[in-house]
This record gives C-alpha cells, structure tokens and sequence, in this order.
C-alpha cells in the first residue's frame, strides 16, 4: 500500500493557510505551481463551515505535503470570493498550475471529502492510498480515447481492490452510458455500498444517465427550434429543444432555453425547467464555466 504524499512529515503552518487578498496570488496561484492547492471559502457565522473546515483540513495533513489548503474568510475578502462566483458557502475549489480543477459546495461525509482529497492529489501527479490513483487515471484516459472495455475492466478492478471507491464506481456507470445502456449504468449504482451512495461523483452520473435517456427519445433541433420561434410561449416545445440541444452537444445552448422558459413561467410544469438545470448542472464538473454561469444568471432571476 502506498501513502499520500512523499513520505516526509510538512509543519502543519506550511500546509494550512489563512489566505487574503493580499496572500492569494502567492500561496495558491503560485503554490499551486508545485502542489494543488485546496481552497476553503468560509464564514464564521456558518454552521456547515464549521464541521467541513476540520474535516479538510485533516484529510490534507493525511496527505503529508501532497496538496495544501488555503482558508479564505469570505466576510473579510469578498473580493476574491467575488471573483470566484462564490454565491453559497461552505464552497470548496482544487487549483492546480495556478488554474481550478475541481471543486463543491456544501459540507460532505468525511469518505467523500477523503474522495475529494485523494481525486486532487492524483491530479497533481501525487499517489492515493493503495496506489490506485494511477489505474483510475489511465481508466479515465482509456475511456477518453473510446477504449470503454478497458476502461470498464480497469474500474471493475479497482473496486475490486476499494469497495468502497465512488470514483470507480462512476467510472464504471460511465462506460455503460458510453456504450448507450443506461439500465446497466443504472444497475452499477444500484450495487454501490450504502455509505458511498450520496457522493458527489455518483450524483454526477445519475444526472448523467437521466439526460442520457432523454437523448434517447430527443426530437430533431431545427424542427423544434422552429416551434418555439413560431411561438415563444410554447414551453413544452422549448423545454424539448432544451434537451435536443444537449443531445447534440450543445449544454451552453440548452442551458440558455432553459433559464428563458424559467424566465417566463418558472412554475410552469411543476418547475420543470429549474429542475433541468440542475440535472444539467449536476452532471457536468463544478468548475465547468457553463455551470459557473448558469448557476449564476438562475441566482440572479431567482433573487431579483
């Protein structure tokens, strides 16, 4: 088995970092540079802040120097949470070579904060618990470039070595889903160990096997499209071009026809459209700019 990180004890101070304006650049853009750095946006008046702080802030120690933390007090830098697009806290990013690459809002159970923590690290070229950060990354890069079968075995594999690997677990449902067989997708979650079930990861892939099927049973774009130019008040016809157009690839475009049918009738179809969204959102990564700003302009008709 193999241990986080190089081996070495790192001083808790060098690790973890009260970060303000001032500090930012230099201990995560440019900390960044060599390790990933965690990024913790809290308050003191927020409760959940108070159990998922601790929670990190262990998980990076166990890390031993394989990534850092920076804690960032959003009352007293709102700046840079501006910047970020904070809009609830706790929210938590990963930054790796001075860039985020990946992140959550909310507290979370410690197995999946660890899931988290071990995710960043492998991303930085670091080694997770067991070694098997480096078989989830070429599982991940087979199934990228098409080999789904390879990709499938490598996370049967792992999770037959880590039972209770969400990662793999996802991993796994995503080949299916790459392979168009949802119910098998949906039968790989369905196995998923009671304790795991809620992470992040596996939310992400039920998101994605629900818009999987609704590709499925898709109408044609361009029809559609014309349905709702013809009349713009045909939500039913809006909300199917909705989902045609991420069919076709084109999430950005099909977020946009959703926050204008929410615009129009927001309660319209029990709120069909803000629950869309979300399964749009859920499904791509936090940091994905199209979920960035989606969930930004919803937040703005939201509280207008």
């Amino acid at each position: 088995m193999f241990e986080l990180g190089q081996g070495g004890e790192v001083p808790a101070a060098d690790l973890i970092k009260d970060v303000s304006e001032a500090t930012f650049m230099q201990d995560v853009v440019e900390a960044s540079q060599e390790v990933p750095v965690i990024v913790d946006f809290w308050a003191p008046w927020c409760g959940p802040c108070k159990t998922l702080g601790p929670a990190l802030e262990a998980a990076v120690t166990k890390a031993k120097g394989a990534v850092k933390m920076a804690k960032v007090n959003v009352d007293e830098n709102q700046m840079i949470a501006g910047q970020m697009r904070v809009q609830s806290i706790p929210t938590v990013f990963a930054f790796y070579k001075g860039q985020p690459i990946d992140g959550f809002q909310g507290a979370l159970p410690p197995s999946e904060i660890d899931e988290f923590v071990n995710r960043v690290v492998a991303q930085g070229g670091g080694e997770a618990d067991g070694g098997l950060a480096d078989a989830l990354e070429a599982a991940e890069e087979m199934l990228e470039q098409g080999a789904v079968t390879d990709a499938a075995q490598t996370f049967a594999a792992i999770i037959g070595e880590d039972p209770n690997n969400a990662v793999a677990f996802a991993g796994l449902a995503r080949c299916h889903i790459a392979l168009d067989n949802a119910d098998e997708a949906e039968a790989v979650l369905n196995g998923v160990p009671a304790e795991i079930s809620d992470a992040a990861e596996l939310e992400a892939v039920r998101a994605q096997i629900e818009l999987a099927r609704q590709a499925a049973n898709a109408g044609p774009v361009a029809e559609l499209r014309a349905a709702v130019d013809a009349d713009g008040d045909n939500h039913q016809a809006r909300l199917d071009l909705a989902q045609a157009l991420h069919a076709a690839g084109d999430a950005e475009a099909a977020v946009d026809e959703l926050l204008e049918l929410f615009r129009r009738d927001r309660e319209w179809n029990e709120g069909a459209a803000k629950a869309q969204l979300f399964t749009i959102f859920d499904a791509l990564k936090p940091e994905d700019p199209v979920v960035l700003n989606g969930r930004r302009r919803l937040s703005s008709m939201i509280f207008a």
